[in-house]
């Protein structure tokens, strides 16, 4: 039998980048774009390598456009991260699983390094394979947890919940990540949206930058454990508009949601360098009246528009600047099929 298994891009529509801070946020999945696992059953555990673990190339400047594009780690290393942690899962909760090997591989077309959770893409749909395979169930908010643990304690990426979450669930998610919660249950509070609330959106993402989340994360985190009175007010101010845009999402107040966005851009700007590249995309979708925040750590942006000739006018300016731009289709429990 031959399992395949899927896991899409997260965009986080506020809040960000508290969900590791206790903070709030809000984020959904769409379907633009996916990672995808195939699993079959095998004499040996086999993993095979894909076009982003490529360890041949025609030339020294090849080699570097390739680091340039992918980083330094491909896709190998999350796939025997997962199954180490999913091993050790089983264990750690007395699961005997099976006594049978499989050859696992994996492909994906999300944008890479541009905030849009690519990475734990990968990951989520490698553990729903290894779920399927073992015939395991693992609960949605540990499902998360565990996906989280593959990258922060595996391989020692900063990274907070609101991604593996948003996958995890597949359809829109509020998430309350306040630290009583979290100590008392392990995880944050988690409320599905209906993403008939949400306004139209467009989703914009540079074809020439690149950066790694821990980039960013590492140089947060690092502030906010040191007590920096300033990071921590951002924190408690992240959440509040998480709130707002929540009430706004609610009462159809669409105008109100932009303006979140928008507050939510400038926070983090006030808190953390913003490059010339990711300035330049917020600043021309404000030009053309769209809101802009980033939808992760950089790279690609979420906003709202008003009608089609914004969008247009959105698409054209975006586009000379080799900027990509489209209409997430949100998923949902109504309509996602695994």
């Amino acid at each position: 039998m031959i399992i395949k298994t899927y896991s899409y891009p997260r965009a986080a529509l506020i809040g960000n980048p508290s969900d590791g801070y206790f903070g709030k946020t809000i984020a959904f999945l769409f379907r633009n774009f996916k990672a995808e696992v195939i699993l079959y059953e095998s004499p040996e555990l086999v993993i095979e390598p894909q076009e982003r673990d490529r360890s041949t190339f025609l030339s020294v400047e090849n080699l570097a456009k390739d680091v340039r594009f992918y980083g330094y780690y491909g896709g190998i290393r999350l796939l025997k991260a997962t199954i180490k942690k999913f091993f050790d899962h089983c264990q750690d909760c007395n699961i005997t699983i099976a006594n049978k090997n499989f050859t696992i591989r994996y492909s994906t077309n999300i944008p890479n390094r541009l905030g849009l959770a690519g990475s734990s893409a990968i990951i989520t749909a490698s553990m729903k394979a290894l779920m399927r395979f073992y015939q395991i169930e693992i609960p949605k908010p540990h499902l998360a947890n565990l996906v989280l643990s593959v990258e922060k304690d595996e391989l020692g990426i900063q990274a907070g919940l609101q991604d593996r979450v948003a996958q995890a669930y597949e359809t829109p998610v509020y998430m309350n990540f306040a630290k009583t919660v979290m100590e008392k249950q392990g995880y944050g509070n988690y409320q599905p949206i209906d993403p008939a609330l949400f306004p139209p959106l467009y989703i914009a993402y540079r074809t020439d930058l690149s950066e790694g989340s821990e980039v960013v994360h590492n140089s947060l985190r690092e502030r906010y454990e040191l007590g920096d009175e300033k990071i921590h007010k951002a924190i408690e101010s992240f959440a509040k508009l998480t709130v707002k845009a929540k009430k706004a999402l609610e009462k159809g107040v669409n105008e109100q949601l932009g303006d979140l966005l928008n507050a939510n851009f400038d926070l983090r700007a006030s808190i953390m360098d913003i490059s010339k590249a990711n300035r330049e995309m917020v600043d021309i979708a404000r030009s053309v009246g769209a809101s802009a925040k980033f939808t992760g750590s950089g790279g690609a942006i979420i906003g709202t528009y008003l009608d089609e000739e914004m969008y247009t006018e959105l698409v054209q300016k975006l586009n000379k600047k080799n900027i990509e731009v489209f209409k997430p289709e949100i998923i949902s429990y109504k309509t996602h099929k695994i």
